[in-house]
């Protein structure tokens, strides 16, 4: 790496680190939010190899490029945020909040790094990595969501008491949840930054999971913006409501709960509406709709016809 190329990735990392102390600011005097009852712990220099992560920890995804600038700035010029740890029952400490820190310290090759140690038990320590995590501005709509899943099922919060934490609206929180709805692949697409919240919000306006993954790749496809998905969805939910109250046939017998799976499985795979009917005597029909010639093409390749 040439002078100028280090200096460049030295001052990435020197912004990556100072970007932090605004954070810690925002937050409380240890970087994490406040829990009942503790007073702020003293900073401490704890050994590398002596900290383990948090298997609770809820943040999954670390960039390695920026990892790799933050350890460049650590080697230089230490931690300036302190990680916050909690000590276990076999004299070692495990990480609440900072495993971005603690990593790059790592990968600097550090000894020890300044950590607040604190007393917590498992309950606590859980609410506050997901309440530290949830005040992180590079958080995807992912990560919010599963985190608020998490405080709600795990530290038994209902909605408006996790938005009392998190100083949001209900309605906010709310927003956030009804995403764990979508299929997996959308839900990774979002995670991945391929389509924004708005996108998605606009998506969830269909009920059908074959709909849904029709919307999602058209837009991923065409590019097209949360306006234009809006658009789309509207007039899918215009046709689908035509169709119901044009339809004048009964009802037919549910599908037993083994053949309902079935044909959701199926629909799941070719990412279309399918229909499964089966008679009394085993025999049947399996419909599989598409919406055009490529969709029939893309069906086709499915079935390596």
């Amino acid at each position: 790496m040439s002078q100028t190329n280090k200096k460049q990735a030295l001052g990435k990392g020197i912004r990556a680190l100072l970007d932090t102390i605004d954070e810690e600011i925002k937050t409380t005097a240890e970087g994490v939010p406040a829990v009942s009852g503790q007073n702020p712990p003293a900073v401490t220099r704890v050994p590398l190899d002596q900290i383990v992560v948090n298997p609770k920890q809820p943040r999954r995804d670390f960039d390695e490029q920026a990892l790799k600038e933050l350890s460049e700035s650590i080697r230089q010029h230490d931690i300036i945020q302190p990680v916050t740890v909690v000590k276990t029952n076999n004299n070692k400490y495990q990480l609440i909040s900072g495993e971005r820190r603690w990593r790059a310290s790592k990968m600097a090759g550090l000894k020890d790094i300044p950590a607040y140690v604190r007393t917590a038990d498992d309950q606590q320590m859980l609410e506050m990595a997901l309440l530290e995590n949830l005040q992180r501005e590079d958080l995807n709509a992912m990560e919010i969501s599963f985190s608020y899943k998490r405080l709600m099922d795990e530290c038994d919060m209902t909605q408006e008491q996790v938005a009392e934490r998190m100083n949001k609206e209900r309605s906010t929180v709310a927003n956030y949840l009804r995403l764990l709805k979508l299929p997996p692949d959308i839900q990774k697409s979002l995670r991945d930054g391929e389509i924004s919240m708005g996108h998605a919000r606009a998506i969830l306006g269909l009920d059908m999971v074959d709909e849904q993954l029709y919307v999602f790749r058209e837009t991923v496809k065409n590019g097209m913006s949360v306006r234009q998905v809006e658009q789309m969805v509207k007039g899918m939910q215009a046709a689908d409501k035509m169709h119901t109250q044009g339809s004048n046939a009964p009802a037919g017998p549910k599908l037993p709960p083994a053949y309902k799976r079935i044909e959701d499985n199926m629909a799941s795979h070719f990412s279309t509406k399918v229909k499964l009917d089966r008679k009394k005597n085993g025999k049947g029909t399996i419909t599989i709709e598409f919406y055009n010639d490529e969709d029939l093409e893309r069906i086709m390749d499915k079935m390596s016809l």
